[in-house]
This record gives C-alpha cells, sequence and structure tokens, in this order.
C-alpha cells in the first residue's frame, strides 16, 4: 500500500493573508464573528464567509442561499491550518446548496488559502454578541441547530473588536475584563519593545496602569497574543485612548536600535515568562 502523502507543519499558517492577526484572534479567543474573503477568479471569485464556528461543529458549510462559510475553530488538523481550510473551502464549493460538512478528514499537499483566496479582498472582522449569523436569511439548518443556537447564545462570552488598533479584544470573563491583542511584529522585536517599556512602567493601559495591567502573554500560529487584566468594570469604548496611546509608545519603542541594557534584559526575561504556546 502506498504512503499517505502529508502535509507539512507551518509555525505561523496565516502568514500572508489580510489581516493576519485578526485570523489568529478569531481562531483563538472570539467567540462569535465572521470576516470577508473572496476565492480568486481561477475558484470562481465566490464571496466567502470565515466564520469563528459553525452550527453542530460543521467544519463548513454551502448556505440554502448560496453562501460559503468555513469555520475557524477547529480541534484537529494536519498542522497546517491554511491548507486545511483551503481543502474545506473547496470542498464547499462543489456541494449543493444546503449542504454542510459534518467531518473534516485530514487533507494531503495541496492548495492554501495563499493560493485559493483573493489577497487583495480586505478581512474585514464583525464581532457577534450571539450565533444568530448562522440563520441570516432566514436559511433553515434543521431541527438540532435550533437548539444549539440557544444554548450557545445563552454561555457566548460579551466580546468586542477596538477600533482604535487593529485585531484587539475585549472581553468580559465572569466578574473581569480583559484586552488580548494579537500583534503582527515580530515576537523577538516586540519583546525588547515591551520590555523597554515596563522598565519605564509603561506597558500597562492608562496613567501607571490604571486602565490595564500586563499580564502575560500567549502564542497561536505563530502570532504573539498579549493579554492585560482591565480594571474591573472597564467597557470597551474606554479602552479606544489609552490602547491607542500604548500603541503609538509601542511604536517608539520598536524603532530603537541597539541591544537592551541590564534592566531590560530582566524585564524581558519575566515576560518570557509569562508566555505560553497554545499551539
Amino acid at each position: 500500500m502506498a504512503k499517505r502523502a502529508t502535509v507539512d507543519f507551518v509555525l505561523r499558517p496565516f502568514e500572508g493573508l489580510p489581516g493576519e492577526p485578526d485570523w489568529v484572534a478569531m481562531r483563538e479567543v472570539v467567540p462569535a464573528a465572521t470576516g470577508t474573503a473572496r476565492t480568486t477568479a481561477e475558484h470562481g471569485a465566490r464571496e466567502v464567509v470565515v466564520a469563528t464556528v459553525l452550527p453542530m461543529a460543521w467544519p463548513a458549510l454551502h448556505r440554502a442561499d448560496g453562501t460559503i462559510m468555513i469555520a475557524l475553530q477547529q480541534h484537529a488538523g494536519s498542522g497546517d491550518a491554511s491548507r486545511d481550510l483551503a481543502d474545506l473551502l473547496l470542498r464547499a464549493l462543489e456541494l449543493p446548496a444546503g449542504t454542510p460538512i459534518t467531518s473534516a478528514p485530514l487533507p494531503e499537499p495541496g492548495p492554501r488559502l495563499q493560493d485559493v483566496l483573493d489577497l487583495d479582498v480586505p478581512f474585514e472582522v464583525t464581532v457577534h454578541q450571539g450565533f444568530d449569523f448562522w440563520t441570516e436569511g432566514g436559511t433553515d439548518l434543521g431541527p438540532d441547530v435550533g437548539p444549539a443556537l440557544e444554548q450557545m447564545n445563552e454561555t457566548i462570552i460579551p466580546t468586542h473588536r477596538l477600533t482604535s488598533v487593529d485585531a484587539a479584544y475585549w472581553a468580559r470573563m465572569g466578574e473581569r475584563e480583559y484586552l488580548r491583542w494579537a500583534v503582527p511584529h515580530d515576537e523577538q522585536d516586540f519583546l525588547d519593545a515591551l520590555a523597554r517599556l515596563h522598565v519605564r512602567r509603561e506597558s500597562g493601559l492608562g496613567d501607571q496602569g490604571s486602565v490595564g495591567k500586563f499580564i502575560g502573554a500567549f502564542r497561536s500560529c505563530g502570532v504573539l497574543v498579549p493579554v492585560w487584566d482591565l480594571a474591573p468594570g472597564t467597557e470597551a469604548a474606554e479602552l479606544e485612548e489609552p490602547v491607542q496611546a500604548l500603541g503609538g509608545r509601542l511604536a517608539e519603542a520598536l524603532a530603537v536600535e541597539g541591544p537592551l541594557d541590564a534592566n531590560e534584559r530582566r524585564a524581558r526575561a519575566g515576560l518570557v515568562a509569562r508566555q505560553l504556546t497554545l499551539r
């Protein structure tokens, strides 16, 4: 029996796509959101809705109204999320309208999202406060979807995407609020910049971190996602100004050349100790 070809592992699968940090954030930290994409002319120039999740954990769906949908939050994969999603997308394009893909076998080597999507189409994210986008246009997805939709809407974590910077998401989890910000910078350069700010007590949000304190970061799909613990009761709108100010400080720190000094190196070591790799 011939050995099945396997897909090579890719550390940063969404690199090169418009809005790479938002792809990562939607895959890891945003419960309900959709993003815009379009296939290349070779693949029909079809509009595609990229969703966080789909009903019944379906990997993809050719909705009855003709909409093609793929889900980012999937548990298994080949090691290259871009290849996995491209395979699902191409399969969904061939399905009759109203048909879901209910399972996702591992694909063999083949085109990736970077090959099948029009890279000139911006990835515009809409965060939803529920999963009703599944049934937009009156689409009937079957009797099991209604109860699942109701249950998921009851347990959703309130989330908002900020407008002052890209790929930054406020979330309320229980009685606490957090900011999780997927950053597009090289990880080592970003950690150097954050360390420079940290020793000056400028890595927080607001004056002396009054709005939010940096508590750590996780790494997913090759992108770093720093996290700030916010002052209790902080609403998303209150973050716009302090996050924009922090973005300015980070840009200045990223532009600094030369090695870190002793204090900055110690600060950097502390930042690295608070990191976690998700996948």
